[in-house]
């Protein structure tokens, strides 16, 4: 079989570790087809070397060998026993989700055995710089989780100056109804990866206990909170008089709510929109109301729910055309039990 040939086999036509479409990288020491990013990785690792299939020779050798592994075989592989919790990142993902991914399927080789996840832990401990509330420095805590009782906790002693942040993770939970988020970050990506799989861990047996009847790949959904579409738009209050003001938006559309911030690494929202679906009478429209007039930004949308209308302007066409189509899919989907339940809840407040 040729290079080419191989190449267009289904199970060779996506990134072997993000699944990028038309991979033309091979990774010669494991006979698997990556793209470019992964690649990277594959090099500056110890899993080998790495060769171009559009630049570089292919000797007849290491086509046979990459005839003989190729993507579906490493897949059986070295992703045998992969944890449903386990986070497998998308060409989407940042870098450090998908540098560990590929360090842990190939050099420490975790998921080739069906023995105790290193991540399905009941207590960890270690250093994690924490983003203060009030001042905005990050400091040095350490943190200890218990899956027993239930707890993360940070000690606040080891104070230590503000440093460059790197590998960042975003840890969130409600407290009397409203979104507490503590952002933290380590030097080191494999620590940090290991903590966001430890609490993916943990939470997933939490949902399991929780929720027995549910299906796993719906619990699986529910682990960690994805934002379909984040950044600044301008806001305006509910009399629709006030003046517009500019805001940091996160939309959580497995839980159906944009929220707002006056910063985006706010503790805190100020507030926030149940998005519920167009059959219990909500609209995403394009457009301001008439006569309607933002400061510097005119891209507008509206938002109608059967208590208001929420009007938001974004910088330019672009941004409003990602902000519409991410909100729309929310009012596409049907409303569940527990949208309802949540749907209440939101009644109580509005943007102010």
């Amino acid at each position: 079989m040729s290079l080419l040939e191989l190449l267009q086999l289904p199970e060779n036509s996506l990134c072997a570790d993000c699944g990028q479409s038309e991979p033309v990288w091979a990774s010669c020491n494991i006979g698997v087809f990556v793209c470019l990013e992964c690649s990277g990785v594959h090099r500056i690792s110890t899993i080998g070397k790495v060769k171009s299939t559009q630049l570089d020779y292919m000797e007849h050798d290491l086509i046979q060998f990459m005839q003989r592994h190729g993507n579906k075989k490493a897949k059986e592989d070295y992703e045998a026993f992969v944890p449903p919790f386990y986070y497998k990142p998308t060409e989407k993902d940042c870098k450090v989700l998908r540098e560990q991914w590929i360090r842990a399927k190939y050099e420490r080789q975790e998921f080739r055995s069906d023995k105790t996840s290193v991540y399905a832990v009941d207590y960890k401990e270690g250093f994690l710089w924490k983003k203060g509330r009030d001042n905005g420095q990050y400091l040095k805590r350490l943190f200890i989780f218990s899956e027993s009782e239930g707890l993360l906790k940070y000690y606040t002693k080891d104070k230590c100056e503000k440093m460059k942040r790197e590998h960042g993770l975003e840890i969130t939970c409600v407290q009397d109804g409203r979104t507490r988020s503590i952002y933290v970050y380590h030097e080191d990506g494999a620590e940090i990866v290991t903590w966001y799989n430890v609490l993916r861990s943990a939470r997933f047996n939490y949902l399991k206990k929780t929720f027995p009847d549910s299906p796993e790949v719906e619990l699986i959904m529910k682990i960690t909170r994805s934002y379909a579409k984040s950044g600044y738009m301008q806001k305006t209050g509910p009399t629709q008089k006030e003046p517009f003001k500019k805001r940091w938006f996160n939309l959580d559309a497995e839980e159906r709510k944009l929220l707002y911030y006056k910063k985006p690494l706010d503790p805190y929202e100020q507030g926030g929109v149940f998005i519920g679906s167009s059959e219990a009478g909500y609209q995403v429209q394009e457009g301001l109301p008439n006569g309607m007039k933002g400061n510097k930004w005119d891209a507008g949308i509206t938002i109608r729910t059967p208590q208001r209308e929420f009007i938001f302007i974004c910088e330019n066409v672009k941004e409003q055309t990602e902000w519409l189509q991410a909100l729309q899919e929310v009012v596409a989907r049907p409303m569940s039990a527990y949208d309802t339940t949540e749907e209440a809840g939101f009644r109580k407040s509005s943007l102010h």
